[in-house]
């Protein structure tokens, strides 16, 4: 299964609407939280939200994820070790409130798991050619005990 998410905030329907129509020749069922769309979607089994149990579920059930470059997203597929691709928002076409999606994407983009498409036709690129490469990054649970000490102490101070 592949999961789609673009969080619960804004629509994104450059991305939605790409990957509905790509799923129409697809054998591979595509579940799609699409937050608040517009959209006329036909081929995906799409829900504006999904609930926080529900979605911890999708993300263990799926092969692969393609979200926005929210930090959230991001860090779930890394959680349940799913390859993700992240399609940045752009606040230059009206998707976001500024393009903080473009820095994280930068940042995320030599990260073990992640690959970044830049437009929605990159990420069906990648999803044609099989995704992204399993992750082989631990995330931790917890932080790192001397940071967690630190940011106590200057919380304190």
């Amino acid at each position: 299964m592949i999961l789609v998410t673009v969080g619960t905030q804004l629509a994104f329907d450059r991305l939605v609407g790409a990957i509905d129509d790509w799923s129409a020749g697809q054998s591979e069922e595509v579940v799609a939280q699409v937050g608040p769309s517009q959209l006329d979607i036909k081929h995906l089994k799409a829900q504006p939200f999904v609930s926080a149990s529900e979605m911890e579920a999708l993300f263990s059930r799926a092969r692969i994820v393609v979200a926005h470059a929210g930090m959230g997203s991001i860090l779930s597929a890394l959680k349940h070790r799913k390859p993700i691709i992240i399609v940045p928002r752009k606040a230059s076409l009206g998707e976001h409130r500024n393009e903080h999606q473009l820095a994280t994407a930068r940042w995320m983009q030599n990260r073990p798991g992640v690959r970044v498409a830049w437009e929605p036709q990159e990420a069906l690129e990648l999803l044609e050619a099989g995704g992204a490469s399993q992750t082989d990054i631990d995330l931790p649970q917890f932080a790192q005990p001397e940071f967690v000490a630190r940011l106590r102490k200057w919380i304190s101070e």
